[in-house]
């Protein structure tokens, strides 16, 4: 037999092209993969924990002199902490990522669907409802910072609709968006409560028609604006003693309009 097919040559030494200098000297904010799926487990008030799909993002920032980033390590720090990512895993996950791609800051995103049982108001039939929740952990050093994001679908009456109308008024499905920061966690079915206070009604996925009948007339009975949508939600975030930061958005799918109606009020980082 050849004794090169058995002792093959070495390969040479492949280029890292990434690692290579860049003439423009211009650092990058944020770099690294996006829309990857993958397993995660969230807690969940009722159950403890929830199994869902995220769509992750792990990025860093990239000093002024290298090319680039090296895209695979990202995706290898994920998989090293197992198959499935909670919050708690998240802090050493972005230091590992800091330490693997000699960055100062590094940051995972996570959007996932959250599912919620709830009860219909009057025949208390039962369906699940879903919610947008994004988790966002940042690290800049040795500084960790984390962010929940909920978006929660809500009914809204108008005010000047049923002041100005001989009988009805128009109302229709909001989406209002609230993501805080806070001393202690605080659960997503909390954030999502205090939004659905702050609304003509929350909504449901079952309803029957007893059901209906109350949902109809809770809504005619708390008429409000975008604008007092935000403001309630904004209240109630200041008033609860851990959220440090927040900002909520309001959109209301006009149902009169060919447009939507919209406000925002973040409160300044401490």
């Amino acid at each position: 037999m050849n004794k090169a097919v058995l002792n093959p040559a070495p390969s040479p030494a492949l280029a890292d092209c990434q690692s290579q200098p860049d003439s423009r000297q211009l650092r990058i904010d944020k770099v690294g993969v996006k829309g990857l799926l993958y397993p995660i487990e969230v807690r969940d008030k009722q159950h403890e924990t929830q199994d869902t799909v995220a769509r992750m993002s792990l990025l860093v920032d990239l000093p002024k002199d290298f090319k680039g980033t090296h895209m695979s390590r990202f995706v290898e720090v994920l998989n090293a902490h197992g198959r499935l990512v909670h919050v708690e895993n998240l802090p050493a996950m972005l230091h590992e990522l800091q330490r693997k791609l000699h960055a100062q800051v590094a940051h995972i995103e996570m959007e996932f669907p959250y599912f919620m049982e709830k009860e219909a108001p009057v025949t208390r039939a039962k369906g699940l409802v879903d919610y947008q929740v994004k988790f966002d952990a940042a690290t800049h050093g040795k500084e960790v910072t984390f962010t929940v994001t909920v978006t929660v679908p809500v009914t809204t009456l108008c005010p000047c609709s049923k002041a100005i109308s001989a009988y009805g008024a128009h109302n229709q499905r909001g989406y209002v968006t609230l993501a805080l920061r806070s001393i202690r966690p605080i659960w997503i079915e909390d954030m999502i409560a205090l939004i659905e206070a702050s609304a003509s009604s929350e909504i449901y996925s079952l309803l029957k028609r007893p059901d209906e009948k109350f949902v109809t007339e809770k809504a005619y009975d708390n008429p409000v604006f975008v604008e007092d949508l935000v403001r309630n939600v904004a209240v109630r975030c200041n008033q609860h003693p851990d959220i440090t930061w927040y900002k909520v958005e309001a959109e209301n799918m006009e149902s009169i309009h060919n447009h939507s109606a919209y406000a925002c009020i973040e409160k300044p980082s401490a």
